[in-house]
């Protein structure tokens, strides 16, 4: 499998792209609409075809690249099935397997920094790999409280859907502000102070006591990603 971790840096977002060798169908996780041009350049050197672009939620704090990467390599744009957003090919729902070539990932519904959060996991014999979104960061959760977010259903993501995955299960979050890249599903529940709680209830106070601005771009953000990326 190729597999590509790409940085926006103006948005601490990282992109993924995935591309199975023998069919060169690619899917790509969480694109940026201004990154559009050096991704799809990337993925002709990379002799790829993009099949499948989707997003783990709807973002506050960078535009999406879905419409974009649509309208010029006619791949599927998908989010999950709460996505306010009539301009896909198509939508996800918890245990959907989405596939190109022999890449397969399995959807996981992990509502709780949005209603319409979901990761993506592709298993394997060494533990696999986590696509978290914005639900499990490094060494951080996101945060909850906008977008119909929710502290009791971001814990159940957490600790019912997620931390059961293996421990050497990578985790690849969708955004970092420390410069890490990647952790572990293990490495996380030891050195994680957002899961080192023991109760829903202690989870919720630990969530509502945060004190955080909204994103630069929020108010242009969620609407622009509702339509797929398009600016009115």
């Amino acid at each position: 499998m190729i597999f590509r971790q790409l940085f926006h840096p103006e948005s601490s977002t990282y992109s993924y792209l995935l591309g199975d060798e023998k069919t060169q169908q690619a899917i790509l996780i969480d694109a940026v609409l201004s990154s559009t041009e050096q991704t799809l350049l990337l993925i002709e050197q990379l002799g790829l075809k993009l099949h499948i672009a989707l997003d783990t939620h709807t973002h506050a704090d960078h535009i999406t690249g879905l419409g974009a990467l649509r309208d010029q390599t006619g791949c599927m744009t998908m989010m999950g099935e709460q996505a306010v957003a009539s301009c896909l090919s198509g939508n996800f729902k918890d245990g959907d397997q989405i596939t190109a070539g022999n890449i397969t990932l399995e959807v996981i519904y992990t509502p709780g920094h949005t209603d319409d959060s979901y990761s993506f996991y592709l298993p394997s014999d060494t533990g696999g790999m986590l696509f978290s979104g914005d639900t499990l960061l490094i060494r951080g959760t996101g945060r909850t409280d906008f977008q119909n977010g929710d502290a009791q259903q971001q814990y159940n993501s957490l600790f019912n859907r997620l931390l059961p995955l293996p421990d050497n299960c990578k985790v690849y979050p969708g955004h970092d502000y420390k410069g890490w890249t990647v952790s572990s599903i293990g490495e996380e529940k030891r050195n994680n102070p957002r899961l080192q709680i023991t109760s829903p209830a202690e989870y919720i106070d630990l969530m509502e006591s945060l004190d955080l601005p909204n994103p630069t771009l929020m108010d242009i953000a969620v609407s622009a990603n509702q339509a797929c990326g398009e600016l009115n």
